[in-house]
């Protein structure tokens, strides 16, 4: 009974991840159509009423206190908190009860993570020792486009491969995080520190007292953003911040539920009768069953689910449409030349040798294990995949600088360099015979 037991949410999760995964295929296949429109919208006679749009100056006013970006600021700041929140979900999950979840599963993906991350962003200072502020631009992974190339590929790709991709992403995701949270913020109002700092509290408050309800989370994570956007740090980070709170225990086990809706439909057949619409008695039953399904949910795994749709195919295409429109002119590449060269060589050549160069040292140490069932010439490849920063590496572009010159050579350096890391990671998946 206990074995199968097991068996059953092992097969679970393994479902779940299947479907995270092929959402994550399609969201890439989008935000790839989104990508080449806005480019193509850019450099069309409409291309200045494209940038025009997202320059629109757009407010709110709370009880006086005022918020006014424009359109784009407030896709970049408010929607894509929506998706640092899902992304906090998944580090949260992941770290609970998913592939990051035992020190055994965790280690390799972390150290490759780690090596991902240090080597492009240190090949990126080589470059730029007199201004290393855009370091963080090639540490990024787009994991929907990563994710989405493996897919397509199919049965050609070894189905460890995508959990090790998953798992790696996860940690480079929360190193980004750190990142956005730590270097890319504004000028910081310590006065609001004490605002954030009580809503924050009375948040955990919840978890810690066992609410359930994602409704009083969400308004206050709401009042978490506007005094984190105070503050001065990204207010993306608020997203991160919140998930972290939400907790991951359902209210009511499994075996109640069954329990209890086994009653419940007892109830609901005892009461059959010939009259041809529900009495009641069922109707009462119903709304037992009903009242159960939302306390058996976890908060954590219901949230991150009402929310992967919302970012996969909105939130993330229109980010990408929004910003990725930039005018094929390769003047102001040669004007930023560096950093041009530290963000594709960060990309191209820093996230394949970190990924397999550290994964490899500490496997000769006897720090970490390589999972068995993985070849070094598959870590290789995904390392090489992994180059693809797309949306990711756009984002912090647009929180490192402000010149827009310098932006515009950065986001055709971040096309260039995805681009060729995808076609040679691709080329090592097709050359890396099955066994």
């Amino acid at each position: 009974m206990f074995k199968q037991t097991g068996e059953i949410k092992v097969i679970q999760k393994l479902i779940t991840l299947e479907k995270f995964i092929n959402k994550e295929a399609l969201s890439g296949i989008i935000l790839f159509i989104a990508t080449v429109a806005a480019v193509i919208v850019a450099n069309s006679s409409w291309g200045q009423d494209y940038y025009d749009l997202w320059h629109l100056p757009l407010g709110i006013n709370l009880g006086g206190h005022e918020i006014s970006m424009s359109l784009t600021y407030w896709i970049d700041d408010g929607l894509m908190a929506l998706f640092f929140l899902m992304v906090g979900l998944e580090i949260k999950r992941e770290m609970l009860i998913g592939e990051l979840s035992t020190v055994s599963k965790a280690a390799f993906p972390i150290v490759a993570a780690i090596g991902g991350m240090l080597v492009p962003a240190l090949i990126y200072v080589g470059f730029n020792t007199d201004n290393p502020y855009g370091f963080g631009i090639p540490m990024a992974t787009d994991i929907a486009f990563a994710l989405g190339i493996l897919m397509l590929m199919g049965t050609r790709v070894n189905p460890a491969l995508k959990l090790f991709l998953v798992a790696l992403a996860v940690v480079d995701d929360l190193g980004a995080v750190l990142v956005v949270a730590t270097v890319y913020t504004n000028e910081i109002h310590a006065g609001y520190f004490l605002h954030a700092g009580i809503i924050y509290a009375l948040i955990w408050a919840m978890n810690i007292k066992g609410v359930k309800k994602l409704t009083p989370y969400l308004i206050l994570g709401i009042g978490l953003w506007i005094y984190i956007h105070a503050i001065g740090i990204h207010a993306t980070i608020a997203g991160v911040l919140l998930a972290f709170a939400i907790p991951i225990n359902s209210k009511i086990d499994e075996k109640k539920f069954i329990s209890d809706t086994r009653k419940d439909l007892d109830d609901f057949e005892s009461h059959i009768d010939d009259i041809p619409v529900i009495n009641h008695h069922q109707i009462d039953s119903l709304e037992n069953i009903g009242y159960n399904y939302d306390k058996v949910q976890n908060p954590l795994i219901r949230l991150e689910h009402n929310l992967h749709g919302l970012s996969a195919f909105f939130i993330m295409p229109l980010f990408a449409f929004s910003n990725a429109g930039v005018l094929i002119d390769f003047s102001g590449v040669s004007q930023n030349l560096m950093i041009v060269l530290g963000v594709v060589l960060g990309l191209v050549i820093g996230k394949p040798i970190g990924i397999l160069g550290l994964t490899y040292l500490a496997t000769k140490l006897k720090i970490v294990e390589k999972p068995e069932e993985l070849s070094w010439s598959e870590i290789l490849a995904v390392g090489f995949i992994a180059g693809i920063g797309f949306t990711m590496s756009i984002f912090i572009t647009h929180l490192a600088f402000v010149d827009e010159t310098i932006i515009a050579a950065v986001k055709l350096a971040v096309f260039a360099a995805s681009f060729i890391a995808a076609v040679i990671g691709v080329i090592l998946l097709l050359s890396i015979k099955k066994v």
